[in-house]
């Protein structure tokens, strides 16, 4: 079974699993930086619920986007 593993799948998946944690902190970076509030304020005291959903969507949505490119 482990003489089936390449080195170099191995390199690959962690240059892309590196990749996509790189554009999704970038991602959060340009939402933090647009937003006109602070949006980890208002999910941790202010307990804005449906914000926390917005955030969480929004960073499913471009997780499953970077997973297609990588893929492809």
């Amino acid at each position: 079974m482990l003489e089936a593993i390449q080195i170099a799948e191995v390199v690959s998946m962690l240059f892309y699993t590196t990749l996509g944690l790189l554009l999704l902190w970038i991602s959060w970076k340009v939402i933090s930086w647009m937003s006109p509030f602070s949006i980890i304020k208002e999910i941790e005291e202010d307990q804005n619920t449906s914000l926390a959903i917005l955030i969480g969507s929004v960073f499913l949505s471009m997780a499953i986007i970077i997973a297609a490119v990588v893929i492809s």
